[in-house]
């Protein structure tokens, strides 16, 4: 016999957690019936991963017991989703039983394919090549940078978007290349960042100071290269050219360091269900996260259709839109069509300095303080590396709503910073 449940949710993540505390502030103890299915039993704080591939956080301090972020009445299923039946309102487990439910938010994050680049799996942890998207690995890219050689040469790739925390390739480039500097050694290295993209960022606002930034360390910029092939014997990565003059090239590269983004996209079970889009992504309207074809159903974070950047901060701005929408249907209300596109990303562009790149939907620049957001600042070093994890673990999964407002009137300046 199924098990049922009012509001299921299927992800415990940063998404999970956070709906399913908010609703559970929205109400009273037991007049809502939550549960959320998620594999497993560890939590991380992953926005601090480039801060431990920088030797400047712990890894250890990164990670919770996920049983201690489930709110109080709110049951786990420690399983995976094996497929997503809308019409019939069931979710199946990977164990082979059915969940049912009323209403279901689907949040399971992405997927990191770490098979999409030949030699990446073979090689990660080892040979030089390193990822900060890996909990199990993020380590080794400290140990690389420590053991760089001086005349080395060191890559940073950044695979086709969309990918989560689509700053985070750069950011570890910046802080290698801080670390380089103060060593005395950086005008003798070689650093190259690699995305596919056309440009450094998806905001041509920020796009503009960070190429004046990598510009000001010496970093190689190298547009529409995509990463196909590592050879960690002969430490040699392969790039297919998809773009500009050189298009449908193919080139090697040799290194001591590479810093591999590992391909992403949506898991198999939202893909294969009749939520999904044709990209397999979970289709939402993009104001009020409903989906577009299940009135009872919704979906946020990194599993979702939004063309919005996929962070930490977008699912602190969409889970209570969420939340509202879900206690409209149950108690008689209107849909909120309140999110706004709104991602933030704290570039770290040195040790002590970030770039706090704030954004809605088009790209349009939304700082929440009242400065200049094309200036790097110390203090803003302070929230990337205390404040924010704070406020994550402590805020923002107990289920809190009240935080300080982006500025959507901001008239951004249209000259760069740096000439």
């Amino acid at each position: 016999m199924a098990r049922h449940h009012q509001i299921l949710i299927v992800g415990g993540g940063s998404a999970g957690i956070t709906v399913a505390a908010s609703l559970k502030n929205h109400t009273h103890d037991g007049e809502l019936d939550i549960a959320i299915i998620d594999p497993s039993s560890d939590h991380y704080y992953q926005p601090a991963f480039t801060l431990v591939g920088a030797g400047s956080y712990n890894l250890k301090d990164t990670r919770r017991d996920e049983a201690s972020l489930i709110p109080d009445g709110v049951q786990w299923i420690q399983d995976s989703a094996a497929s997503i039946d809308p019409d019939g309102k069931k979710v199946g487990l990977s164990k082979g039983r059915d969940v049912t439910y009323d209403f279901l938010v689907v949040c399971p994050g992405l997927v990191c394919n770490w098979d999409g680049i030949e030699g990446l799996a073979e090689n990660i942890g080892s040979n030089g090549v390193c990822s900060n998207y890996s909990p199990e690995h993020v380590e080794y890219t400290w140990e690389s940078i420590k053991a760089f050689p001086t005349g080395g040469t060191a890559l940073f790739t950044q695979p086709a978007m969309p990918i989560k925390c689509p700053g985070a390739p750069q950011k570890i480039a910046y802080l290698m290349a801080d670390y380089l500097r103060r060593g005395g050694v950086l005008q003798n290295c070689n650093v190259h960042f690699l995305p596919q993209g056309p440009s450094m960022f998806g905001v041509p606002f920020f796009a503009r100071e960070l190429a004046k930034i990598a510009d000001d360390y010496g970093i190689h910029k190298h547009f529409h290269h995509n990463l196909t092939k590592i050879d960690g014997a002969n430490k040699r990565a392969t790039f297919a050219v998809v773009g500009g003059d050189n298009e449908g090239k193919t080139i090697e590269m040799d290194y001591d360091l590479l810093h591999a983004v590992p391909p992403q996209g949506p898991l198999d079970v939202v893909k294969n269900s009749a939520v999904s889009n044709d990209g397999g992504w979970v289709d939402v309207h993009q104001h009020s996260m409903q989906s577009t074809k299940y009135p009872n159903v919704f979906g946020l974070g990194d599993a979702c259709s939004t063309p919005n950047s996929k962070t930490a901060a977008a699912i602190r701005k969409q889970a209570p839109v969420v939340v509202h929408n879900l206690l409209a249907l149950i108690q008689g209300g209107s849909i909120n069509e309140g999110y706004d596109g709104y991602g933030s990303c704290p570039l770290t562009t040195a040790y002590g300095k970030v770039l706090m790149a704030e954004f809605t939907y088009g790209g349009k620049v939304t700082p929440t303080f009242p400065l200049d957001p094309r200036e790097e600042r110390r203090s803003y070093w302070w929230i990337k590396k205390t404040g924010l994890p704070l406020m994550y673990w402590n805020y923002m999964l107990k289920g809190h709503e009240a935080f300080p407002e982006h500025n959507t009137s901001y008239d951004a300046p249209e000259q760069a910073l740096r000439q």
